[in-house]
């Protein structure tokens, strides 16, 4: 069986991280990933395996109660369990989505309330930016936030929501300044039992069918003026911000969908004999594994080196995050299908799991920016001199 660990040799603790993961997604995740996609619930005991092993939000500091796992470690982590199960993998890597935010810019006091339950399991974080008519362009959101006195008032819709319903805390993105467009939006934590929120009815998708995805209605709802994020006025830039660090996880998210499948399918071909040998034999498959296993050394090349730049902060950040991203989704649904096809009609069955890998690897060439949209990113970066 593939380790999938990269070809150069990374410090022993990353060796530790990942041996730790891939031990708890065997034994914890792997088993309801069949389930979970079947009948599209959320796995809580997939849950309850990583929360038992502090993998369920690596990436929170010490001092809030977290494992303080930094940003290649939480690649790493979420590489393993995607391997196992794809919805699973949503877990960590949602709860750094939802509560980057925070870390980037929230108050001592925002954080010291609102991250140490994630840390515990407590609580899981989603993240609110798209809406039903504001997806790639999230600037031209419609969702209000007014103030009154010493409290907000949100009202809006947000769509596309990962874990809603299922996660207590959300980071949702507003208009404080109307006409001010990107400059006029603000960040806030939501709570699930805030009076005026509710969900929508969860999406019926391809994949990810474990991870629910649903809508957050915001009525009226208030808040006090401390769930401010930051400063007014500086959301949007919140966002952009948050998502050059979390691409890096969508990255990881699909090189292990990709050597999840490479595995299975490697697995499969020594095994399965046609015309009196096993079909890995034949040069038609061995060319299919083979392009699969350079495609994921390349994509893990690239977001590991995505991963250390997003732990320095490294002014490149944007540039790699979106080219990890890209490149990994990318290789992953080419990978996915092509080890589909290596099992032939097995492989369109559930009775393996490529068809659901297949199906699982396709979102994410989707969410936190289609891949047509990190193309833009890309080729603005090259053209600022931020490539390299």
């Amino acid at each position: 069986m593939s380790t999938g660990f990269s070809p150069y040799r990374l410090p022993e603790e990353y060796d530790d991280i990942r041996s730790a993961t891939r031990e708890v997604c065997e034994t914890g995740v792997a088993p309801n990933a069949a389930e979970a996609d079947a009948t599209a619930t959320f796995p809580k005991a997939s849950y309850a395996a990583l929360k038992a092993s502090d993998l369920h939000a690596p990436h929170i500091p010490a001092e809030y109660g977290g494992a303080g796992i930094d940003a290649l470690g939480t690649a790493i982590v979420i590489e393993e369990v995607a391997r196992a199960c794809a919805s699973s993998s949503l877990i960590p890597a949602v709860n750094k989505l939802g509560s980057l935010p925070l870390l980037l810019d929230a108050s001592e006091d925002l954080k010291r309330r609102y991250l140490p339950p994630v840390a515990a399991g407590e609580a899981m974080f989603s993240y609110c930016l798209s809406e039903p008519e504001a997806g790639s362009d999230a600037a031209s959101m419609t969702t209000r936030a007014v103030r009154d006195g010493d409290e907000w008032v949100l009202d809006g819709v947000k769509r596309w929501i990962t874990n809603a319903g299922v996660s207590e805390f959300y980071t949702v993105f507003a208009v404080t300044e109307p006409g001010a467009g990107a400059k006029g939006i603000s960040a806030f934590v939501v709570e699930k039992g805030d009076a005026g929120v509710s969900f929508g009815k969860p999406e019926k998708k391809l994949g990810i069918k474990g991870s629910p995805t649903a809508e957050v209605y915001l009525d009226s709802v208030r808040l006090p003026a401390g769930r401010l994020i930051g400063e007014a006025g500086q959301g949007f830039s919140l966002a952009m911000r948050t998502l050059d660090h979390t691409r890096v996880t969508i990255a990881a998210q699909a090189l292990g969908i990709a050597q999840g499948a490479l595995d299975a399918a490697t697995a499969y071909a020594a095994e399965r004999e046609q015309f009196g040998r096993p079909i890995a034999a034949f040069q038609g498959v061995q060319f299919l594994l083979a392009d699969a296993a350079m495609k994921i050394s390349a994509a893990r090349e690239l977001t590991y080196a995505a991963a250390a730049r997003s732990e320095r902060g490294d002014g490149d950040l944007t540039y790699f995050g979106a080219a990890a991203k890209c490149f990994a989704s990318d290789a992953a649904m080419q990978i996915t299908t092509d080890m589909v096809q290596v099992l032939g009609g097995y492989g369109y069955t559930q009775d393996f799991p490529l068809e659901r890998m297949m199906r699982d690897a396709k979102i994410t060439q989707i969410y936190e920016g289609t891949n047509q949209v990190q193309r833009i990113v890309i080729a603005r970066e090259l053209q600022r001199g931020n490539a390299f």
